[in-house]
């Protein structure tokens, strides 16, 4: 069965988000690596990294994503911008990769109206540039599916096969497929038709072999609306059967799927959000409990 978790908060340190994940009985996890919020954090600590590594071993090592800030944008024309992105991007690759996690989720970026093919290239010498700096080896990029609001790239499967087929980087690339974007970008996963045909175009464009994460979203807004609005799952303009179809396709049955919806401090949306989605597998089978 797919692995369902949550994107959890690292507040007051790393290895918190274990204890978050496993209070809702999650079997994956996203986490930011440093305040989104911020260029520039002080360097990793030994003993947090140490930490963060034996937390993961006791919770049975649940597969682990990061996602990079929002402040980065590769794809842009302005220099300064990009190369404050450049350099804090091959920092959270080298953080990525210190704490063991394989895998590290970005936006494409926006053009900011140099357009999307000039776009495409700054993005792509931009991604090159970073993975270069960092001097890591393991991490794998996974470039997001976007909805397209305002000049986002990724919006489109063929942006995303740029990315993967023009850098020099390219075994170290891969997607992660997030359902509220893609619905907003115009691909629908509602009905069976409808969602072969998306999965059938992903396939032929990009491969479903570079897909290895989900974000799994409801939309708040309707299909190829181009807004980029999370909304609780069964409660937005996708529904319950967009979920059901994803969740017992068997290209994913061993992927991690984790949710990115509004959430309180005391977690009970994404135990919510959880539950009905183990109740849209055969059966509604009992999940592993964590290890304590």
């Amino acid at each position: 069965m797919p692995l369902l978790g949550a994107h959890m908060s690292i507040a007051g340190g790393l290895h918190l988000a274990f204890d978050r994940i496993r209070e809702v009985q999650g079997e994956s996890m996203q986490i930011f690596v440093k305040n989104q919020r911020q260029w520039q954090a002080p360097p990793q600590e030994p003993q947090a990294v140490a930490l963060f590594r034996k937390c993961w071993e006791e919770s049975g090592r649940i597969p682990v994503a990061a996602h990079n800030t929002y402040l980065i944008n590769l794809a842009t024309a302005d220099p300064a911008t990009a190369e404050k992105s450049v350099h804090a991007l091959a920092d959270e690759i080298l953080r990525t990769e210190a704490l063991g996690i394989p895998y590290l989720i970005m936006h494409p970026g926006a053009h900011m109206g140099q357009g999307v093919r000039l776009g495409l290239e700054s993005l792509v010498r931009n991604l090159d540039r970073a993975i270069l700096l960092s001097n890591t080896s393991h991490v794998l990029m996974l470039m997001e599916t976007t909805a397209g609001q305002g000049t986002q790239l990724g919006s489109r499967f063929e942006d995303i096969a740029t990315i993967l087929d023009e850098s020099l980087y390219s075994e170290r690339l891969g997607v992660c497929f997030d359902t509220c974007h893609a619905f907003a970008a115009g691909y629908d996963i509602r009905a069976r038709a409808a969602y072969h045909e998306t999965f059938s175009l992903f396939d032929e464009i990009i491969g479903i072999h570079r897909l290895k994460f989900f974000h799994l979203n409801d939309s708040k807004r309707e299909l190829g609306s181009g807004m980029d609005r999370h909304e609780h799952i069964g409660k937005g303009q996708i529904g319950p059967g967009g979920f059901r179809l994803l969740l017992n396709d068997p290209r994913f049955i061993h992927h991690p799927m984790v949710l990115e919806t509004p959430k309180g401090k005391d977690l009970g949306e994404d135990k919510e959000n959880l539950g009905l989605l183990r109740s849209l597998l055969p059966q509604n089978p009992v999940r592993p409990t964590l290890k304590s």
